[in-house]
């Protein structure tokens, strides 16, 4: 019973939250909204009704919409200039992760002198401390998969070295963070199942972290409950309110592991791969890799495993002893069937198998810190190992 607790976030959770933004108390009178270079934001009109609720509030606004689904250092360099030329005073995320997450970078070098990855410290980061305090975040979540609302972390791509790496700060915890499931049902099915199970993986490795908390514990098994009951609903109805807010209700209790425990060595991994090929979805990296890892530490981390088994609704008990930790496996490969991600391959991606040694070598070169917070530490050619048993 020794841990820290620090989530400083004010979460507005609901059907219809959006709305409160136009009285809630905000942190300054311009904002820079940064979103995706995708249409989504203006064609469901989400931005309209932003900049509208903003305004209502007394505060001005101006967009910047250069945000890749794997956000990359120049932009954040942009954004963040735009943001001191025009006096910005917070910044709002507006979208999925990858919007909110460049939010938070933005934020940080809106006010720091440099680069950003001056003050990244892994891979060929300059690992300078943070001098100066960010800008105020507000985050508005549009899809449930990273928990970015309720977390610090921001996960950036440097594109000339192909290093994906993350970075997180007091100052990049939103100061306030609403979580609407009604701007969420426009998702498309494939984009849900990706995201929900990046929302589960946060959960299941913030659970088996060596760094884990009583408190950690208590949001992950139940983020990793409500996505097995509810996550293959939303795929298959996006109109399916319920099922939609009991997903992102998972995916916020997702972001408080993050906050109280932490990700594990298959983030890393993943990262890697959409480090090399950005057009690759991190959670669908994340399902491709799942089984593969997760068989590696079942024995591992048994107890664990057969907690997370019972959250996810399988009879573990009238199993065989040592049979329970692999209940979790056959639990995941029915929810990632139940959600129709079974057939993808690492190959449709571009991916090749003579790659895997130097992604493995990225993934511990960039993101090398996660590995220390698994509970058996991995060689390079376990990882290797993992990577490979998960390519087809």
């Amino acid at each position: 019973m020794d841990f820290q607790y620090f989530i400083p976030t004010k979460i507005l959770f609901g059907p219809g939250k959006l709305n409160e933004l136009s009285k809630v108390k905000l942190p300054g009178t311009k904002a820079l909204i940064v979103i995706s270079g995708g249409n989504s934001m203006r064609k469901y009109g989400y931005l309209d009704k932003v900049q509208c609720l903003l305004k209502e509030n007394g505060v001005q606004s101006l967009v910047f919409d250069k945000i890749l689904p794997n956000p990359v250092l120049s932009s954040v360099m942009e954004g963040a200039s735009i943001a001191k030329r025009e006096c910005c005073d917070f910044v709002v995320g507006l979208g999925g992760g990858s919007s909110i997450d460049a939010a938070k970078s933005i934020a940080v070098m809106a006010i720091n002198p440099g680069n950003y990855w001056d003050y990244i410290s892994g891979g060929s980061g300059g690992n300078k401390p943070v001098s100066k305090k960010a800008l105020p975040i507000v985050a508005i979540t549009t899809t449930a998969g990273t928990g970015t609302e309720a977390d610090p972390w921001t996960v950036i791509t440097k594109e000339d070295t192909n290093e994906k790496i993350g970075f997180g700060i007091e100052d990049t915890f939103p100061i306030l963070s609403i979580v609407d499931p009604e701007l969420m049902t426009s998702i498309p099915p494939h984009l849900t199942a990706y995201q929900g199970f990046d929302a589960l993986f946060h959960a299941t490795e913030g659970y088996i972290a060596n760094i884990s908390t009583p408190l950690s514990d208590i949001f992950a098994l139940k983020s990793i409950e409500l996505i097995s009951q509810n996550l293959s609903k939303a795929v298959k109805n996006g109109e399916n309110i319920t099922a939609r807010t009991n997903v992102a209700l998972a995916n916020t209790l997702s972001g408080m592991v993050e906050s109280t425990s932490s990700c594990t060595s298959e983030h890393s991994m993943e990262h890697a791969l959409s480090a090399y090929h950005p057009e690759l979805p991190h959670g669908a990296g994340l399902i491709m890799l799942c089984e593969s890892y997760y068989s590696f530490f079942e024995d591992k981390v048994a107890e664990k495993f057969i907690d997370m088994a019972k959250a996810m609704g399988e009879d573990v008990d009238s199993l065989p002893e040592h049979k329970r930790p692999h209940s979790f496996i056959t639990a995941l490969k029915k929810l990632i069937k139940n959600c129709n991600v079974e057939a993808l391959k690492m190959s449709d991606f571009g991916i090749k198998e003579d790659e895997i040694p130097k992604i493995a070598e990225n993934a511990r070169n960039t993101m090398g810190g996660l590995f220390t917070l698994d509970r058996y530490t991995l060689s390079l050619d376990e990882t290797i190992e993992i990577i490979k048993n998960a390519y087809k």
